[in-house]
């Protein structure tokens, strides 16, 4: 120890936190921690680690710490403080809280952050930057030794838990009958909720800082008296369902709330309260008609309310999380807010759904009741029962995968401090009492002789009987023949031995992890006379009979199938077998100061409560915890025991994480018997539920950490099965991995090398690749038992004997292990799946919901399934791993034979800048539909800078050649001459000959050439985009010299004179710059045509491309790949020009790859057509699209009235639909990573400058926050080329029918009004051939979205795999989608009468018999609104809208500022409304305008 003076510094003068001179302190080393206080201060002691050994320049004996940290610690400038040298394990930390706001953090990187910080020392808000500064978190909270502290050393033991403040937050409102209840405060259970508790709830968030997305609903379910459904009318039929008692109910939803972020919140609450006020008259009134009777409906109590229901709802959009990956959010939890106690009766197969889904997806579930606290154990499900028979048994589970709070106000009473726990029954009428005492023989409640006195009937051992296990073969026990209905097959209980015949009873499977014995080795305690139930048998339910004491006592049967009931009003001491799902989320408590893991909001039983009649035992426990720290372990059982046979409360977490039970109370018997078990109750296991946690001042608080910033899931747990379980209960297999065996094999494939992984690499990445997928490290465990529980079946090098070169890591999920072991350069990967996997679930579920700018409560459907992990394909994955995501294993989707998560961000590049948009933001009175038909300049410049952004920054190549437009600007020259630095070090491997790759046939022919009418429509667009007049104005003025002072080549000049000029240094073509992959003399195909054109007398477009086709055929040019059946594609695609036999002096030639598949898994090639018309022309040969936009014909006379439309116009998308293309991408551009990082781009093949454009974004192996900023990068450069780049949703209008569309979200109908059209015609389009009328419809619906600014927007969507032709379409500020349905043609006759919510498979159009789409089904729902009865085929017409919920803050660019600007997208909508429905006669006139138009051109008279 040693005094120093204490300076300060700021972090500008130094990034260090301490600066000490080494001198000064003899003996201190790097590394070391110290310790720095002022002697006489109380305060928390500094601990700092040296990390550099400067001298501070202030002389002698001084240290300097950086400011705020000395203010933090409260450490004086200029005095004296102590400088010691601390041992670390002192001051090694249990456990520490990270927190981090708005960026995506994966658990891959959760795990690396991890192991950066082993061996630091972290003290209270201590800022912490990872990979470059890409991840960014701060400590918020440390444990050590059973206390809060405030700094301390981060060991390899320590656990380390993230806590988001930007997660994805879903409250959902149960608004049952209760809440038009008052609480004894004389408030509504509603403003309880909301003006309490939201209120309460939004002020921490604001003081936190926290920014969730968030997602308010209001939920409720309705039952009606009906007995049969013959009493409903028709319109009501299509939602009810039937619950097991036979009742018929309704589910509402009102979103009232969608993904959004405030600053403020208080005008939601305010939202809430005007939603409060009609809703239950809504929901209750909502099916009413004038004239119509329809049942009574009830609003359900919350007991019986749709809560599980909730929860999956929330659980399909959080299992979706890597399709739509947010960059700015991380973490998921679902809040209930719920007036009841937390009491609630469900069905067992749906909750055995729910936990596993919840467990498996690692998603917080957190429930509030604002309703009092009941004097039993909550939260309890009650299992819906159903036996008929009145004495059969009502089952119970406690689950412990919800976190409980109960809020209640600071509300006193002057008068009593007095909290009713139970609510009073409602008030019963006078006359059936008057009628009892009248009734002589039953003047007395009860009969004297039944009557009893405590002192007679002893309560206490009625219940001790009942909770307590028959013997086997017991006789007592009266069977009552019922069939057993159950709905699961029990999930995690399947016997290991079966029981003796004579001892199985009749039995409900109940919550899995429940266990019991079903022999008569009850262990019964002395002391509390509890018993205790535990063997390794199945699972075992819980239960309460329904009889009274009294009833027993009159000689009925006590009827009780063969296992312990347990008692909600007194679980404390009733053990559980440990499970991995037990243990999933527990390491994200505290340990509290008994050693035991506890829930802060809990009032904590601390030892001092204790009776004081124990005193010595208390001393001797703590002493034993002191002095034997080491020892604890040694009792032969395995490691993580936790024994339910506890009398004392006190309990010590060993060393290694393992739970044992120390002092006199140890009970020998149980340790044999109860190994591994925790308690039942509570989130933890390891916490008792006493009646002291019902008490007004001790009660269960609120957990507003959990609520205010969210846990991640933890990336370590500690459970492992023992060796006895692992050989009964699971199927083991492995296989070994050889990463530079496999890599040597693919080297010598591949055309282009990459520096392959090592295995270390390799090693790693597989750990971090389960991680990400939501498997858990498991720590804490004793290597030998591992080793030894398996020795693998094929001879594997010998790791079975624990090999010292050997490192391992064990990861679970569920009941899914994986062992990965590194034995010299083999990886052994072992998996255990268990040997009774659950069966596959599948809930179909309907329901009503009503999301925000709706009208009504839509039908809609969805279905809750368990994902079955056990069927991932590893395998696979891992190979993709070790080979660097070789096109061999390319990512996959769902549903082909190897499903594959991995994550995606779709993006789609839209028009920058459009006048009409800065129109309407400036001017609110203006409408919206002022768009215009884009011109050819304007679809010119977006092909160009299309081109630009291809070439400068998805290829990042360079064209050194003066002619061709600048590419780039100044600075980023020198970033874009290295391509990619995985490619950096790259060699050429001559070896990849023509037939290496067996997909060649298929790759090279992606468009077949046979297609006449897509040939000529090509040619066609690309004329329109590429004639160019040399004075055009913008960029495109210094594309060549006007001074060209050669003259241009002859018309009939040879093709070696056209090579030749192509070649010249300053009049040629303009070649890439040569880098890895390309050939030399590389150009592109579509500047190739320009070049042409301007540099040949006479030269058209069609003459060019014949010319340059020409060449190909001649083998003069040819693909850059080096494949000569590529044929010439307009474009941004690239060729090279091959050396002729005379060019024998072509010594610096580069070959191409000579493989077709590497080159496009590295190069982004695109085909560029014009706008695709919807007029049939006259001769096929030229196509003249010389009119400005599709929607018009030469005169402007619009589309849908021209006489020459093309039939086949409307369902072209089904056969055209771009195709896609992947290529490789390089996601670390700037080496911020610490490991090798990568991704790919499926991107569209065919770019039309009158469409958006698609590209998505995919990855398994990269960081979040690393591929956000390559993407934000490209966003942020696209303005330069007139584009935008916005993100989309991976199901832009989420309708129920798509596999994975989000239950609360809903598009938006808008309806056609087509009445005021008509005028006296029986049909709008009368006059011109019937056979036209649908596809006219469709080009005056086009006609519309157009002029409100939508462009045509061919991406994947799912109701292309039902065959239907739907037509989508993006605003060009990327706020919204329209979809327009159409019919289309179907074979069969009989489709009509299909119900409608189903989707229609007909994929084929020939017979003309239309068919509703399943949107227009969805529609026809959405339309009819209160009248569902007349389904109206000329209603039919109109629009589904949709928000593009993906745009977030990060989206918005000065240059476009209406993205993500909500009074602008109100307005559009609102406008767009209006314009359909014909408020001030806007449709008409429209319509008007068209036919002037059509009779001005046709020089006829109206009709």
């Amino acid at each position: 120890m040693k005094s120093f003076k204490l300076i300060v510094h700021q972090s500008s003068f130094s990034s260090e936190d301490l600066i000490i001179n080494l001198k000064d302190y003899p003996g201190l080393k790097e590394k070391d921690i110290i310790e720095i206080y002022h002697p006489e201060n109380d305060y928390p002691r500094l601990l700092l680690q040296v990390t550099k050994v400067d001298a501070p320049g202030r002389g002698r004996d001084t240290i300097s710490v950086e400011q705020s940290i000395a203010t933090t610690f409260q450490l004086r400038t200029f005095a004296d403080v102590y400088v010691n040298v601390v041992n670390v394990a002192d001051v090694a930390l249990d456990s520490v809280e990270l927190t981090f706001k708005d960026q995506y953090l994966g658990r891959s990187e959760m795990w690396r952050l991890k192991n950066h910080l082993v061996s630091t020392c972290v003290y209270l808000n201590k800022k912490i930057e990872y990979c470059g500064g890409a991840v960014r978190c701060q400590v918020y909270e440390m444990w050590s030794q059973g206390d809060r502290v405030a700094c301390g050393v981060i060991t390899e033991d320590t656990k380390i838990v993230f806590r988001s403040s930007t997660s994805m937050v879903y409250l959902f409102i149960q608004m049952s009958s209760e809440m038009w209840d008052f609480d004894i405060h004389g408030d509504l259970y509603f403003e309880k909720a909301v003006n309490g508790f939201l209120a309460d709830l939004f002020t921490k968030w604001k003081k936190n800082g926290s920014n969730h997305e968030v997602t308010i609903v209001l939920f409720s379910r309705t039952f009606y008296k009906a007995k049969t459904l013959e009493e409903f009318p028709q319109h009501m039929k299509e939602c009810l369902q039937k619950d097991y008692r036979g009742r018929f109910y309704e589910d509402f939803y009102r979103v009232a709330v969608q993904n959004e972020r405030y600053e403020d919140w208080s005008n939601v609450l305010l939202q809430l309260r005007r939603l409060f006020t009609d809703y239950q008259k809504i929901v209750l009134q909502y099916h009413e008609r004038p004239n119509m009777e329809i049942p009574t409906a009830i609003n359900s109590t919350a007991a019986q309310g749709n809560f599980l229901e909730v929860l999956n709802m929330s659980l399909n959009v959080f299992e979706k999380h890597y399709l739509d990956r947010c960059f700015d959010r991380t973490g998921q939890l679902s809040v209930v807010i719920t007036p009841g106690v937390g009491v609630f009766e469900v069905d067992r197969e749906l909750t055995n759904v729910t936990k596993q889904r919840i467990i498996d997806n690692g998603v917080g579930s957190d429930l509030v009741c604002v309703g009092e606290q009941p004097l039993h154990a909550v939260p309890l499900l009650k299992f819906h029962n159903k036996d008929s028979n009145l004495n059969s048994i009502d089952d119970y589970s406690m689950p412990h995968w919800i976190n409980l709070s109960f809020y209640s106000t600071n509300k006193k009473v002057a008068y009593s401090n007095f909290i009713p726990r139970i609510k009073l029954p409602p008030r019963k009428s006078q006359e059936p009492l008057k009628k009892m005492y009248e009734d002589e023989s039953k003047g007395k409640l009860i009969k004297e002789d039944d009557y009893m006195h405590n002192s007679i009937f002893d309560y206490d051992a009625y219940d001790a009987q009942v909770f307590q296990l028959p013997p086997a073969h017991s006789t007592c026990v009266q069977r009552v023949a019922r069939t057993k209905k159950t709905s699961v097959a029990g999930l995690e209980g399947i016997s290991r031995r079966s029981p003796p015949a004579s001892s199985i009873h009749h039995r409900k499977m109940s919550d899995p992890d429940i266990h019991h014995s079903l022999g008569s080795d009850i262990l019964s305690s002395s002391k509390h006379g509890v018993s205790e139930v535990g063997s390794d048998a199945t699972d075992s339910p819980i239960s309460i009979n329904r009889l009274s004491p009294r009833s027993s006592v009159s000689n009925k049967p006590v009827i009780r199938t063969g296992r312990a009931l347990i008692n909600p009003f007194d679980p404390s001491h009733v053990t559980v077998k440990l499970t991995s799902n037990r243990r999933r989320w527990t390491h994200i408590f505290p340990k509290g100061p008994t050693g035991v893991l506890i829930q802060q909001h809990h009032y904590q039983a601390r030892p001092a409560g204790e009776p004081a009649s124990r005193p010595d035992e208390h001393r001797s426990e703590n002493n034993i915890s002191k002095e034997n720290g080491s020892t604890i372990n040694n009792n032969n059982h395995p490691v993580y025991q936790v024994d339910g046979n506890v009398m004392g409360r006190k309990r010590m977490i060993s060393t290694s994480g393992a739970l044992s039970i120390l002092g006199t109370a140890l009970s020998t018997p149980s340790t044999t018997n109860n190994a591994s078990l925790a308690l039942l109750w509570g989130a933890t296991g390891e916490q008792e539920w006493t009646p002291a946690l019902t008490t007004a001042n001790r009660a269960i608080g609120v957990d507003w950490k959990s609520l205010t910033i969210p846990a991640c899931l933890p990336i370590t747990t500690d459970y492992f099965p023992d060796k006895r379980s692992l050989q009964n209960d699971y199927l083991v297999s492995d296989y070994n991995l050889l990463p530079d065996d496999v890599n040597a094999d693919f080297a010598k494939n591949r055309a282009i090398y990459k520096e392959p992984l090592t295995t270390m690499e390799v090693f790693k990445e597989l750990v971090s690749q389960r991680l990400a997928q939501g498997f858990q490290l498991i720590v804490g465990v004793n290597d030998s038992e591992v080793l030894e529980s398996h020795c693998p079946s094929r001879v594997a090098p010998p790791s079975c004997q624990p090999a010292h070169a050997a490192k391992r890591y064990l990861l679970s999920i569920g009941r899914i292990f994986h062992k990965l072991t590194l034995v010299g350069s083999t990886i052994t990967v072992t998996r255990y799946r268990p040997r009774h996997p659950y069966p596959p679930f599948n809930i179909h579920y309907r329901y009503r919901f009503h999301a925000p700018n709706h009208d009504t409560y839509e039908v809609s459907w969805v279905s809750f399934t368990t994902e079955k992990l056990e069927n991932y394909n590893w395998n696979y994955m891992d190979h993709y791993i070790c080979t660097r995501g070789d096109t061999d294993f390319a990512l996959v989707e769902v549903g082909s034979q190897y499903p594959l998560k991995y994550w995606r961000f779709r993006t789609l590049l839209l028009p920058l800048i459009n006048p009409a948009t800065k129109t309407i933001l400036e001017d609110e009175s203006t409408h919206c539909d002022i768009y215009p038909t884009p011109t050819r300049q304007d679809l010119d410049h977006l092909t160009e800078g299309f081109l630009k952004m291809t070439e400068s920054y998805f290829n990042k190549v360079k064209r050194p050649n003066k002619q061709r437009v600048a590419t780039t600007c100044g600075s980023s020259e020198a970033a874009l001459t290295r391509r990619r630095h995985s490619t950096s070090n790259l060699t050429r491997n001559a070896q990849g000959g023509v037939s290496s790759s067996p997909f060649r046939e298929r790759v090279g022919s992606t468009r077949l050439p046979d297609r006449p009418r897509l040939r000529i429509e090509a040619i066609a667009a690309a004329k329109t985009v590429l004639e160019r007049s040399q004075s055009q104005s913008g960029e495109c003025d210094d594309t060549y010299d006007d001074g060209v002072i050669e003259p241009k080549l002859k018309a009939n000049a040879t093709l070696l004179e056209v090579v030749d000029r192509m070649r010249h240094p300053s009049l040629g073509v303009g070649f890439l710059q040569q880098t890895v992959s390309l050939p030399s003399h590389t150009f592109v195909s579509i500047y190739a045509i320009h070049w042409l054109q301007a540099n040949m007398e006479n030269m058209t477009y069609e003459k060019a491309t014949s010319c340059m086709e020409r060449l190909l055929r001649d083998k003069m040019i040819c693909h850059a790949s080096g494949d000569t059946l590529k044929r010439y594609i307009v474009g941004y695609y690239m060729y090279h020009i091959l050396p002729q036999k005379k060019d024998k002096e072509l010594t610096d030639y580069v070959k191409p790859l000579g493989d077709l598949q590497s080159f496009e898994n590295e190069w982004m090639e695109v085909e560029v057509l014009g706008p695709r018309s919807p007029l049939l022309t006259s001769e096929t040969g030229a196509i003249d699209i010389s009119g400005n936009s599709t929607a018009t014909d030469d005169s402007g006379m619009p589309a849908f009235l021209c006489d020459n439309i093309d039939p086949n116009y409307m369902h072209m998308e089904n056969d055209d639909l771009p195709l896609y293309k992947n290529t490789h991408l390089d996601i670390d551009v700037n080496n911020k990573s610490d490991r090798i990082e990568w991704g790919h781009a499926r991107y569209q093949a065919t770019f039309r400058p009158d469409q958006a454009y698609e590209m998505c974004i995919q990855w398994a192996i990269a960081s979040g926050n690393i591929v956000a900023e390559l993407i934000i990068g490209w966003a942020r450069k696209a303005p330069s080329c007139r584009l935008q780049m916005v993100p989309i949703p991976a199901d832009p209008l989420a309708l129920p029918f798509t596999e994975k569309s989000d239950p609360l979200r809903g598009p938006i109908y808008v309806p056609l009004n087509e009445e005021p059209l008509l005028r006296g015609k029986t049909a709008l389009f009368e006059g011109f051939p019937e056979d036209t009328w649908l596809e006219r419809l469709f080009l005056f619906q086009e006609a519309i979205v157009g002029r409100f600014g939508f462009i045509k927007c061919t991406v994947e969507s799912t109701s292309h795999a039902a065959g239907v032709g739907d037509h989508l379409y993006v605003h060009v500020t990327g706020n919204m989608f329209i979809l327009i349905p159409t019919t289309v043609k179907s074979e069969q006759k009989g489709l009509k009468a299909k119900p409608v919510n189903k989707p229609l498979n007909s994929s084929r159009y020939p017979v003309h018999e239309a068919a509703p789409s399943p949107h227009e089904g969805y529609i026809t729902r959405h339309v009819s609104g209160k009248n569902k009865d007349d389904y109206d085929n000329s209603r039919r017409m109109g629009f589904l809208w949709s928000w593009n919920h993906m745009i977030s803050k990060k989206w918005k660019w000065s240059q476009t500022p209406a993205t993500g600007d909500e009074s602008f997208q109100m307005r559009m909508l609102r406008d767009f409304k209006h314009f359909c429905a014909n408020h001030e006669q806007r449709l008409s006139q429209f319509w008007d305008q068209c036919w002037e138009v059509r009779e001005k051109a046709k020089g006829i008279k109206c009709f």
